[in-house]
């Protein structure tokens, strides 16, 4: 891309002042920007972009691309500059349809999923079916990039110059196929504008990122821009009707004339779960597409994870692969990293699974799905992250003491906040819960109390590889210290 140049008008764009502008690169970060780009000076929670143009000038910028807050701001320093200013009323979105443009390759397919939780494993779930099928396949989100082609992320969905760049990096080395996660910010902030969708699915709604959000209203508003704005009217809406707020999901897409291939246990459903079948290591399958029962056997924990796998299943068959392809392929399917991930087993059989709940849905929905999987007490190691939605917080405490036999509530990310005073708001909910705010102490005597029968959840983390404390983040791997932990308890020998 480093020889590339266009116009501004190659770019859907127009200046309102500065010299006529051929584009080099387009950057978000004064400290990325170089000769000839575009620098997008956009609002933020904190601080208004454009009160960094002053240095994207000074490395070379050729345009500025922001809202008329940020031509107020950005004046002075392009004032006896030839840079040219586009002015635009929305220009997220503006720099998301031009990154489209700039970086005008992708995969031929893509669909997307956005809902509180279940994004990650249906995003992987379509890739797996899609690589099952033979086809080159990616997804992309929390995890990363997956698949047959990989690079880190640091947003589950990035930002559009990022996002773009990554969708073209795959095409460019032969990916056909992309199953993405849209998270509530990154549809708020019109990020997955200019992606050509196949398909998009809603898994759930539930209450988090009220720090962001202003009400729940709003919340299920950003959600539904997936469909009431990003998919085309020709893709198809893939609906899980099982959530409460699935019927309303589904008339946003019904409005929009999206093809609706709807997941859940009525009778009406496409895919209609009609019964499963739970064991120590997995579940048996039972569910109906356009009437014709079918039965499959997962190797996946959770009841929850019937709907992921037909969400996904739903993905691929709406985005064009064959239905029974599809279905052969799920026997195939194994667990995301973080997501009711088997971490350890003890030598007396008790088990222990990582899981990535961090919201009172999500804890309640993990601990009710592994409940039909365990024999004897289940146990739960979680807590509740710093800086955030502080309303949860007592939810997830009431989560916790509804449906696990034993509770000890643990530091999360605890951030800038005081340890302890998060704790004590979970705890108020569950004053029989144990409060160990040292995180692998926590883990240590979870997995201490495990008998047989017994199962452990450490919730809250997931994949996560840090923990963080402050501004600082440390190593903290909730799988290697469950791994630790059994082993040392069992007196093995690493």
């Amino acid at each position: 891309m480093a020889e590339k140049t266009t116009p501004l008008a190659g770019l859907g764009l127009s200046a309102q002042g500065g010299a006529e502008a051929r584009i080099t690169g387009l950057s978000v970060d004064s400290r990325e920007t170089r000769d000839g780009h575009l620098f997008a000076a956009l609002p933020g929670v904190r601080v208004h972009g454009a009160e960094y143009v002053q240095y994207a000038v000074r490395m070379g910028a050729a345009a500025i691309l922001t809202d008329r807050e940020g031509a107020r701001i950005a004046a002075p320093a392009l004032e006896g500059t030839t840079v040219a200013l586009i002015v635009a009323e929305a220009p997220r979105q503006a720099l998301a349809f031009a990154s489209a443009l700039w970086f005008d390759r992708a995969p031929e397919t893509i669909v997307a999923v956005t809902g509180t939780n279940g994004k990650t494993s249906v995003a992987s779930f379509t890739r797996q079916i899609w690589a099952e099928l033979g086809l080159p396949a990616i997804n992309v989100g929390t995890t990363g990039v997956e698949g047959a082609w990989d690079t880190p992320l640091h947003h589950t969905t990035p930002e559009p110059v990022t996002l773009h760049r990554v969708l073209f990096e795959a095409a460019r080395v032969g990916i056909t196929h992309a199953a993405m996660e849209a998270s509530s910010h990154g549809l708020d902030q019109n990020r997955l504008d200019g992606v050509s969708l196949r398909a998009a699915a809603f898994t759930n709604l539930s209450q988090d990122h009220l720090d962001y959000h202003p009400d729940l209203d709003s919340y299920f508003d950003a959600k539904a821009g997936l469909f009431a704005r990003v998919l085309p009217e020709d893709g198809t809406a893939v609906i899980n009707v099982e959530d409460s707020k699935g019927e309303a999901m589904r008339l946003v897409a019904e409005k929009r004339g999206q093809d609706i291939l709807t997941v859940g246990r009525q009778a009406n459903a496409a895919l209609r779960i009609t019964g499963q079948r739970f064991d120590a290591t997995g579940q048996d399958l039972r569910f109906t597409w356009n009437g014709a029962a079918r039965q499959v056997r997962l190797n996946l924990i959770g009841g929850f994870q019937a709907e992921n796998v037909l969400l996904a299943a739903g993905l691929a068959i709406g985005s064009g692969s064959d239905p029974q392809a599809v279905f052969d392929a799920l026997p195939a399917l194994s667990t995301v990293r973080g997501r009711m991930q088997l971490a350890a087993t003890r030598d007396n059989g008790a088990t222990v699974f990582v899981d990535y709940a961090h919201t009172p849905a999500a804890l309640e929905t993990a601990l009710k799905a592994l409940r039909p999987h365990v024999m004897g007490r289940l146990i739960v190691v979680y807590g509740a992250g710093g800086d955030r939605d502080r309303g949860k917080r007592p939810m997830m405490g009431e989560a916790a003491r509804d449906h696990a036999d034993l509770r000890i509530v643990t530091d999360d990310n605890p951030r800038s906040e005081e340890p302890a005073a998060i704790r004590a708001q979970i705890c108020a909910a569950d004053p029989e819960a144990g409060n160990i705010g040292d995180r692998a102490e926590a883990i240590l005597r979870g997995v201490d109390a495990l008998e047989p029968g017994d199962a452990l959840l450490i919730a809250g983390k997931g994949h996560e590889t840090g923990q963080i404390v402050g501004e600082t983040v440390y190593p903290f791997d909730d799988a290697e210290q469950a791994s630790v932990a059994v082993a040392a308890l069992d007196g093995r020998v690493a």
